[in-house]
């Protein structure tokens, strides 16, 4: 979106992302509460930034979005019957901790901007020339 002329619509977007259209707002909306992007209606509306790549983090997105679980490994329950669920649980729940703590002070280093850069090199070094609807082909 840094590189569009105007407004990306939600349904460019999700054509890039492979996803629905409803999905892609539902995230923007999120953003948009946290003044990372802003919409316009109507004809020639859409989405577009509104924030400095440099000065966003992944974290900053990440907690956008609703601070969604990090980690597919976790307790099935929090209060489980099980004995071993529980041995189990207690097992991980420092290693849980521990890994996630670590990923989101990642998260926090990794600006936008830094992201832009990386996915301009990797343009420049497979010559692919750069639209909305092609950047996430593989």
């Amino acid at each position: 979106m840094a590189e569009q002329g105007g407004p990306a619509t939600s349904e460019v977007l999700a054509k890039a992302m492979g996803t629905h259209p409803v999905v892609i707002r539902r995230i923007m909306a999120g953003l948009r509460d946290h003044g990372y992007v802003r919409s316009e209606k109507g004809h020639g509306g859409g989405w577009t930034l509104a924030c400095n790549l440099a000065e966003v983090t992944l974290r900053d997105i990440y907690t956008a979005l609703g601070c969604p679980s990090l980690l597919a490994i976790g307790h099935r329950s929090e209060t489980p019957a099980c004995l071993v669920e529980q041995a189990v649980n207690a097992a991980l729940d420092q290693a849980l901790q521990e890994a996630e703590a670590r990923l989101l002070l990642r998260l926090g280093q990794v600006t936008l901007a830094a992201l832009s850069a990386d996915f301009h090199q990797r343009l420049v070094t497979c010559g692919a020339t750069q639209t909305l609807e092609h950047a996430h082909a593989s």
